[in-house]
């Protein structure tokens, strides 16, 4: 059985820019996260959350847009592997969207947050230990090189924000993707400043922020932005 990628070398997993190696740094700075996040309350743990946020949404759509593909197309059971993670993606947008709406003190809030930890470990596993170690057997080293700068591309103009209701396949996810990028990239730097702006100037700030997201919201709705593959909707 191949070896899962968590127990290879950097240079076993193809050098640097090979896309596994960039999947497993993605893992890492998540698990860093994860563990930066535990014991947090309040703001604290919102600020902690955005850059958990960032980071999976980002990696999440660059892999829905460049990597599935390739496993549908070069295994023969792909599209039940890729269905599966898929399945855990929208999982966390869910989960993600639901915290957004929770307050610090809702009870609910300690549950949906403990599940999306949860998901987010069994996401890393089902990669690194199934997924990846198979994909591996089947392209040769500069075939992973190519696909990791297609990968990291598609990482740098991604969203970073939950929608839920977006196809996790193409040609929903693609389509939609760089609108809701530049929207979701947007409301980033204005909560950003909003954050350190004085009390008079943050309202206006966040009134920004809440038309951004009902611009994303719109984008959601699309009908095209639901479709998946064979015209099916792969979101809930």
């Amino acid at each position: 059985m191949s070896r899962s990628i968590a127990d290879q070398t950097v240079e076993e997993l193809g050098g640097p820019g090979s896309v596994l190696a960039r999947q497993r740094a993605d893992h890492a700075e998540l698990d860093r996260l994860l563990h930066e996040l535990d014991g947090t309350t309040g703001t604290d743990q919102e600020r902690v959350l955005r850059r958990v946020d960032r980071l999976v949404f980002s990696h999440a759509f660059a892999e829905e847009t460049v990597l599935w593909p390739v496993i549908r197309r070069v295994l023969p059971d792909g599209d039940a592997l890729t269905r599966q993670v898929e399945e855990e993606h929208q999982e966390v947008n869910e989960l993600v969207s639901e915290l957004e709406a929770l307050g610090h003190d809702d009870p609910r809030r300690a549950e949906a947050l403990a599940r999306l930890v949860e998901v987010l470990r069994e996401d890393v596993r089902d990669e690194e230990d199934v997924m990846f170690p198979r994909l591996q057997d089947e392209l040769d080293d500069d075939a992973l090189r190519r696909l990791g700068r297609q990968w990291q591309v598609a990482r740098r103009v991604s969203p970073t924000r939950p929608h839920p209701t977006v196809s996790r396949r193409p040609p929903g996810n693609a389509l939609s993707g760089l609108p809701l990028s530049v929207l979701d990239r947007t409301r980033d730097l204005v909560d950003a400043g909003v954050q350190h702006a004085p009390d008079r100037i943050a309202p206006a700030g966040q009134a920004v922020s809440r038309g951004l997201a009902t611009v994303a919201g719109w984008v959601e709705r699309v009908p095209l932005a639901r479709r998946g593959d064979g015209g099916q909707s792969t979101s809930r």
